[in-house]
């Protein structure tokens, strides 16, 4: 993404690091409602929202022309149309999706984006502790779940976080509802179990993408999956928030070991 002119390389190196790793916002920041302008959404990442350009717009595709469609990300694609737009977004080529792509076409492009990210998008690093949240539950749960997604690097947590706000959507059309006309608008069928089996293993990884060996995968670390990745679907908004409290905290230690990095987080407001 691109800098500012207040840029962060004016910092040290520490400092740099320091301010990647708080990821600081505020709660209201996370508010899909609240007008920004340019910037319609704020990252935890303190100095741009980086979110791969083919994540967003699959993602608003599928919001656009898709939450109705029964069974997606379940029924199968065109492997020859998927190829070309994997190809086109390869090239850098500013692709447009519009209504005359496949909802099903997208869908598959976004599943295959994230299962072959070089580095899966909660890294390998993570994998372990991210599944031993599986036997927590309550509270304590969701506080474990919260401090390994502070460790995300900036560009891997916005990207989680875009792609947990659309499942979180797709979810809530699950279900068939009535219009006001009175006619039955048919849900999608992809209830947050069914979203979470799907996405799971393609953003919790253990082994590199070509080197997994589709046998390796025990039941335990399967259903594990699952429930990790359904929890953070049903909590996203609570979890990507930082508390007033805990930023009050860091920023009163910072001001005695980091006076740059204040400087710099006030000059941004």
């Amino acid at each position: 993404g691109a800098m500012s002119v207040d840029s962060i390389t004016d910092l040290s190196d520490n400092s740099s690091k320091l301010l990647e790793a708080l990821q600081l916002s505020h709660p209201h920041e996370l508010d899909p409602g609240r007008s920004l302008g340019k910037k319609k959404m704020l990252s935890l990442n303190p100095i741009t929202w980086q979110v791969p350009r083919i994540v967003d717009r699959c993602c608003k595709h599928i919001e656009t022309y898709g939450l109705q469609t029964v069974g997606i990300f379940r029924v199968g694609s065109s492997k020859k149309r998927v190829q070309q737009l994997r190809e086109e977004f390869d090239h850098g080529l500013d692709v447009f999706l519009d209504q005359h792509q496949s909802v099903h076409d997208v869908a598959a492009l976004l599943k295959e984006f994230l299962r072959d990210m070089p580095d899966s998008l909660i890294p390998r690093e993570l994998y372990a502790a991210f599944l031993s949240t599986a036997s927590m539950e309550g509270p304590a749960q969701l506080a474990v779940l919260q401090l390994l997604l502070f460790l995300l690097p900036p560009c891997h947590s916005d990207t989680l976080h875009r792609l947990l706000q659309f499942l979180s959507t797709v979810a809530r059309h699950a279900s068939s509802s009535w219009g006001p006309d009175g006619q039955e608008v048919p849900g999608n069928k992809m209830t947050v179990s069914n979203l979470a089996t799907i996405f799971g293993p393609n953003i919790l990884q253990k082994e590199n993408p070509g080197e997994k060996d589709s046998a390796a995968m025990n039941f335990e670390d399967s259903t594990a999956i699952i429930l990790v990745v359904q929890r953070l679907i049903e909590h996203y908004q609570t979890l990507f928030m930082v508390s007033p409290e805990m930023q009050h905290d860091i920023l009163r230690r910072l001001f005695q070991t980091d006076p740059d990095v204040i400087d710099y987080l006030l000059r941004r407001k």
